[in-house]
């Protein structure tokens, strides 16, 4: 498997992240999560994203928002 999470793609889904490999919109995951379902059930509907690619996303987005946070911080003060 690549070590690429998200394509980027204007022929794939008019540019739309999707994971990688797949024409699975990232979005998708964070709707499932949001509505209470599991990174498993998530997996069992999308067979072509892998849980390293889940996992990975997961922790792009804690730190992005860690940085968003500490950016933010800085400019309040």
């Amino acid at each position: 498997m690549e070590n690429r999470v998200i394509n980027i793609d204007p022929n794939i889904l008019g540019g739309t992240p999707v994971f990688y490999g797949t024409r699975v919109p990232v979005k998708n995951l964070f709707d499932y999560l949001e509505t209470g379902e599991s990174i498993d059930e998530f997996l069992s509907d999308f067979e072509g994203v892998h849980k390293e690619q889940v996992v990975k996303l997961l922790e792009i987005s804690q730190r992005l928002i860690q940085t968003s946070t500490e950016i933010f911080n800085e400019n309040i003060a």
